[in-house]
């Protein structure tokens, strides 16, 4: 696997990741019985935390592309298991 692959898919794990880490702990301002500013979305969560969301999702996506770069460099998973 080339550095180019690797860093891809890295990426699209990600990602992926990033998009189920990010509602963890999010509370809006209806929910903690606080009054939405003026110019701000309801929805809009309080104390977004984006940086330790990050970082958890980057140990996490770690986690999984270390699982998957054993799994491809030792040969345990081809394209040919895929039944396509």
């Amino acid at each position: 696997m080339s550095f180019t692959s690797g860093f891809a898919i890295f990426f699209i794990i990600w990602w992926v990741v990033l998009f189920a880490v990010l509602p963890f702990g999010a509370h809006s301002p209806h929910e903690l019985g606080q009054e939405v500013e003026e110019g701000h979305a309801p929805s809009a969560p309080v104390t977004p935390r984006l940086v330790r969301k990050f970082l958890i999702t980057t140990g996490v996506a770690g986690l999984i592309f270390g699982v998957f770069y054993y799994l491809r460099t030792n040969e345990l998973i081809t394209l040919d298991s895929f039944p396509i």
